[in-house]
C-alpha cells in the first residue's frame, strides 16, 4: 500500500466529534477536531453564590441587592478592561439586533473597501507600523535632573581647568552613534533617522526627534467650552459647584465601533 493511499485511509477513518468534548491522548489519532468551539461553560461552578442569594431572595429583591451593593451591576463587560469575545455590543439605541463583537464580523470580512485606522497626515505616528514611543515620550524626558545639576555647578567653574572640561565630557551621553543604517545583512535606508532599530538608534537623532514632540501650548479642560452650563446647573439647584466637571468613564456608541 502506498504512503499516500495509507493517509487517505486514516483521515476517513477519522471520528468527526459532533459535540465539542475533551479528549484523551489515545483518542486523538482516531478523532478529527472540532470546527467550533463548545458553548458550554468549562467553569460551571462560576457564580454559584449568585445563584444561591437569587433563589433565596426572589428576582425582585435580588436585583436591588445588586444594585446597592455592586458598582454599575448591569454593566455589559462585568467591568472588564478587555471585553470577553462573547459579549455582545450594542450600537443602536433602536434596534436591538446591531451589535459588535470581538473581530465579529472579521475585519477582512466587512462589506465595502477595508480601512486600516492611520493618525493625520505629517503625525509622527503616521505609518501603522511605526511603533516607536520612546522617541515621543516627552514627558520622561527630564525625570532624571542629575546631569542638569552637574551642568550648572561645572559652569561655575574655571571652564579653562583641564579637569573641568573633561568632567563635562563625560556627562555627555556615551553609547554607539549607531550603525549608521549597514546592518548585518546589508545597507538600509528604510528610516533615515535610525530610530526605528536598536542597531542604528542614537543619542543625536533621539534628542532631534524629543525636540521636535515637546509640546508648545497648554491644552484646555474638556468642560472649557460648557462651563457656563455647567455653572448655570448647579446654582439652579442650590448646590455647591466643585471642581471640573463630572461625566468621565463614560465612552460614546460610536468610539466602541471599530472604522476598519
Amino acid at each position: 500500500m502506498s504512503s499516500s493511499l495509507k493517509k487517505a485511509g486514516e483521515a476517513v477513518a477519522k471520528q468527526a466529534l459532533k459535540v465539542p468534548r475533551a479528549v484523551t491522548a489515545a483518542e486523538a489519532p482516531s478523532i478529527e477536531p472540532a470546527k467550533e468551539s463548545t458553548k458550554e461553560s468549562m467553569m460551571p461552578w462560576r457564580g454559584w453564590v449568585s445563584r444561591m442569594v437569587r433563589s433565596n431572595l426572589g428576582e425582585e429583591r435580588y436585583q436591588a441587592l445588586r444594585k446597592l451593593v455592586f458598582y454599575r451591576p448591569d454593566d455589559i463587560h462585568d467591568m472588564h478592561q478587555i471585553p470577553n469575545p462573547s459579549t455582545k455590543v450594542p450600537i443602536s439605541a433602536t434596534d436591538p439586533t446591531l451589535y459588535r463583537q470581538f473581530r465579529n464580523p472579521s475585519p477582512g470580512s466587512e462589506p465595502g473597501t477595508i480601512r486600516i485606522p492611520k493618525a493625520d497626515e505629517g503625525c509622527t505616528t503616521e505609518d501603522p507600523y511605526n511603533i516607536t514611543y520612546y522617541t515621543r515620550d516627552t514627558t520622561r524626558r527630564y525625570l532624571d535632573g542629575t546631569n542638569d545639576i552637574e551642568k550648572m555647578k561645572l559652569e561655575l567653574m574655571n571652564p579653562d581647568s583641564p579637569e573641568v572640561q573633561e568632567m563635562k565630557e563625560n556627562l555627555e551621553p556615551q553609547s554607539s552613534p549607531g550603525n549608521q543604517g549597514v546592518f548585518a545583512t546589508g545597507p538600509s535606508d528604510y528610516d533615515p533617522s535610525g530610530l526605528r532599530a536598536a542597531m542604528s538608534t542614537n543619542h543625536a537623532a533621539l534628542e532631534e526627534s524629543l525636540d521636535a514632540n515637546m509640546p508648545d501650548h497648554l491644552p484646555y479642560p474638556v468642560w472649557y467650552d460648557k462651563q457656563d452650563e455647567i455653572l448655570a446647573w448647579y446654582e439652579e439647584r442650590g448646590l455647591e459647584v466643585p471642581m471640573g466637571a463630572t461625566g468621565f468613564g463614560t465612552v460614546p456608541v460610536h468610539r466602541r465601533v471599530a472604522r476598519w
